[in-house]
């Protein structure tokens, strides 16, 4: 079988967002507005205060209960009104 290239991010990359919260830099990518791909690096993960707030709370691989920053979430939504992140679907 072979394998088909994913060539979605040639037509619209993903680009950097910072969260205004804790100053964590993501890229990102808005498919739509009910779809985001977010891209963690690990510098970004050590600073999402959230996230390292839910790993005090029940420690490493807490069985899945981080699935999102709301401040980052915040910030994704500030950068599409501000124009610096396109959605890619949007009509």
């Amino acid at each position: 079988m072979a394998v088909r290239q994913d060539n979605r991010l040639e037509d619209a990359p993903m680009l950097p967002v910072m969260c205004r919260r804790c100053g964590a830099g993501v890229q990102v990518r808005k498919s739509s507005w009910s779809q985001t791909s977010v891209q963690w690096s690990a510098a970004a993960l050590g600073r999402c205060e959230e996230r390292c707030t839910a790993t005090q709370l029940f420690g490493p691989g807490g069985g899945g209960l981080f699935l999102a920053c709301s401040a980052l979430g915040g910030s994704i939504d500030d950068a599409v009104r501000a124009g610096a992140l396109p959605v890619v679907d949007e009509p």
